[in-house]
């Protein structure tokens, strides 16, 4: 604050006492818009809808409240309110969800001592895709460009696992996509932990209910490895499972906008991105705990019962 100001009040205060200290009117034309026609305009883009749309919009929000849209985009403003927004959910009906939610979260907040959390998943079906004409690159006041159709040059699936007191994350590719090559994937990650960890050490494997994880072959495997520990994700909830993130920011900065002419191109683009995050690997960190999640989840439940009238 600057030494006028303070002088500014300490004079305000001692000529008028606490009274000095209240605002002045500030300069500016008084409200033209009531409360009263607020709160409708609040309570028609929560409530209603328009006759030939699905949502409302500034001039058609604007026409029926008889404000312009300016004060329509105030008040939306203020209360957060976007209608022209929307987004997806999804609830899980496993039966073992409250039990599973809490299994995985106490294995991020509070890992076991002596022990190793690994989150396991398939990015399946990676797509090379080669743009039908080269690319346009990036000019002032022209984003870069690319054509809306491409050739396909096959396929490969990633077999990653994130080491969650780390961030770092192992993984490799394999055209297809069986237990066979999960298998291989526990062999492997057998091989390095093995290599970098105690032998008493304990492995937490969080990964989802895709059917090659639970092959009598696995089983076999894992019988056989009794200092592995199995964590399976509920169903319809793979947003717990932390190499999950790790996928979506391998999409969004390596995969999106490259051109691969060839699936060997593709694998070689998606392993180079995890050596180059692997070099400065940071782990995330897990804020929400079991209660918040689960309560969270209720309220969803309630606000399906109470649209649907169950």
């Amino acid at each position: 604050m600057r030494e006028q100001t303070v002088l500014k009040w300490r004079k305000r205060f001692l000529t008028e006492r606490l009274a000095g200290l209240k605002d002045r009117p500030r300069p500016g034309g008084p409200r033209t818009i009531s409360d009263e026609k607020i709160a409708e305009v609040v309570r028609r883009t929560l409530e209603e809808k328009p006759p030939d749309a699905t949502h409302w919009s500034l001039r058609s929000m604007a026409a029926a409240s008889g404000i312009s849209r300016t004060k329509v985009n105030s008040i939306w403003r203020a209360f957060n309110l976007q209608p022209h927004r929307t987004d997806t959910f999804k609830l899980s009906r496993d039966p073992n969800y409250v039990e599973k939610v809490r299994d995985i979260v106490g294995l991020y907040m509070n890992p076991p001592a002596n022990a190793m959390v690994l989150c396991i998943d398939e990015r399946s079906q990676i797509q090379a895709l080669d743009r039908s004409q080269p690319l346009l690159p990036m000019r002032p006041g022209h984003p870069e460009r690319g054509t809306h159709d491409y050739y396909r040059h096959g396929t490969s699936s990633l077999f990653a696992a994130l080491m969650v007191q780390t961030g770092v994350v192992i993984g490799e590719c394999h055209r297809r996509h069986r237990h066979q090559k999960f298998i291989k994937c526990l062999k492997w990650i057998d091989r390095v932990i093995c290599e970098t960890e105690q032998e008493d050490t304990t492995v937490h494997l969080v990964l989802d209910n895709y059917a090659t994880h639970k092959t009598p072959a696995v089983q076999r495997w894992l019988a056989r490895h009794p200092w592995y520990e199995l964590h399976f994700t509920p169903t319809s909830a793979s947003w717990l499972n932390q190499v999950e993130r790790v996928f979506a920011d391998l999409t969004e900065r390596q995969l999106r906008r490259c051109v691969f002419r060839s699936v060997a191109a593709l694998e070689s683009a998606a392993l180079n991105y995890l050596d180059a995050r692997n070099e400065n690997a940071k782990p995330f960190v897990w804020t929400a705990d079991a209660a918040t999640i689960l309560g969270k989840t209720t309220l969803k439940h309630l606000a399906v019962k109470q649209r649907s009238g169950r």
